[in-house]
């Protein structure tokens, strides 16, 4: 026979706990309910917390029961009505009626599927688990401006709130051995004498009891006088200030605003680039991003206009290109950033800045930069800027991804697609 006992102990955020338990349980289906939440959402709470339902089929748990065969005597908790032998009336038409079921029946049964809400944190961490900037290099500048105190040690001298306790403590009994040891081993051949004079019958022998006694008093008075810590056991904890290597990293948002660009798409192609900010914003503490928007010509917005200005006009993608290119040359030298660009266009551009965008991609900017990532928001057939970045693909196709989004359903998995995390 087989008892199992549980005896982990209930801490004081045991809720917490079992929370976290369910969440790493349940992670398939979470992370299926978030990617759904992402493409329903308007761009202003695109970020909230989500309700997620679990059907009720994949809730089953494990349980211990007995094999089939042989002798069980089972208990029922909770039975006052029946015991051995007595047969039980069928319950009456309806009773077997499932929880919702919307209309009167008089067969079957159920479960309402399980429904719970995650907060604004736990939806993050499930949309943007896995991803990360690829091919991001420590890259220390020379300057160093961000420190780290580090323990270094202890020292006998520094403030109050730096004090080592168990260090100290440590400290005072080694102390008091060391200072006692002489009298201890005394004390223990004062009391093996004693326990041999104490038998013996001579007269002798009882004086020097006393004396023995009075000595044992004697050594230990002393050893109580010995203080419990001195200014000497004090140790604190030393700091030292150490330089951190910092992780520097930059993205551009580049996003065509032409005319050719409809609604719809600039929706979409907002929506893509707010998933982005999320996710640099909260993976990368030490990151810039640079907005640029675009029609015939570019300009460096910061986030407002990037995604609520109106501005529009024809269709030149080079004019982008170009300044990011020199934004780069003037503030972001590649020896010291992990330089990134994120681009979404549909795909129109005139005709003969094509050809001039691909050039200044393979010679201006993919030498620089370690990833880029365009997007081609459109239903139709790929465009012609498309069918030039092809090129550059087949030449640079460890540092440049291109994918399409059709639809609003499809920003999600193409986000994670070109920032999935890949092994090294």
């Amino acid at each position: 026979m087989t008892h199992i006992i549980d005896r982990r102990l209930n801490g004081k955020n045991k809720s917490t706990v079992n929370r976290q338990r369910f969440l790493r349980r349940y992670k398939k289906h979470i992370k299926r309910a978030v990617a759904d939440a992402v493409n329903k959402r308007s761009i202003t709470d695109i970020e909230s917390g989500s309700q997620i339902t679990i059907p009720n089929k994949d809730l089953s748990e494990p349980n211990f029961q007995h094999g089939r065969g042989g002798f069980n005597n089972i208990v029922h908790p909770g039975n006052k009505e029946f015991v051995k032998g007595d047969k039980i009336r069928r319950p009456e038409a309806g009773a077997g009626q499932g929880p919702g079921s919307g209309k009167a029946s008089n067969q079957g049964e159920g479960m309402d599927e399980f429904t719970f809400q995650i907060n604004h944190e736990e939806f993050l961490e499930y949309m943007f688990e896995d991803l990360e900037l690829p091919n991001l290099v420590k890259k220390q500048l020379k300057e160093t401006i961000a420190y780290k105190f580090r323990l270094a040690g202890f020292s006998s001298k520094g403030t109050p709130e730096k004090l080592n306790i168990i260090r100290s403590l440590r400290s005072a009994h080694a102390r008091r051995i060391a200072l006692s040891g002489s009298e201890r081993r005394e004390i223990r051949q004062l009391k093996r004498e004693l326990r041999e004079m104490e038998v013996s019958p001579e007269e002798a022998d009882q004086e020097r009891v006393e004396f023995l006694r009075e000595r044992i008093k004697e050594l230990n008075a002393k050893l109580k006088r010995l203080p419990f810590i001195d200014e000497f056991d004090l140790k604190y904890n030393n700091f030292i200030k150490t330089p951190v290597p910092s992780t520097k990293a930059v993205m551009f948002c580049v996003m065509d605003v032409s005319g050719s660009m409809t609604q719809e798409i600039k929706d979409i192609a907002k929506r893509f680039f707010i998933l982005l900010y999320l996710f640099l914003c909260r993976t990368y503490k030490e990151i810039e991003v640079v907005f640029i928007r675009h029609h015939t010509s570019a300009k460096e917005v910061d986030e407002n206009d990037f995604f609520y200005s109106r501005e529009t006009g024809g269709t030149i993608v080079s004019s982008a290109l170009e300044l990011s290119r020199d934004i780069i040359r003037e503030r972001y030298s590649p020896a010291q950033w992990n330089i990134y660009i994120a681009q979404a266009s549909d795909g129109d551009n005139w005709e003969g800045d094509s050809s001039i965008c691909s050039n200044i991609l393979v010679n201006g900017i993919m030498p620089l930069v370690q990833y880029f990532a365009y997007v081609e928001i459109t239903d139709r057939h790929h465009q012609n800027l498309w069918r030039e970045y092809e090129a550059v693909y087949e030449a640079f196709h460890e540092t440049f991804a291109m994918q399409q989004i059709k639809t609003v359903s499809d920003i999600y998995p193409v986000f994670r697609r070109l920032f999935e995390r890949k092994e090294a």
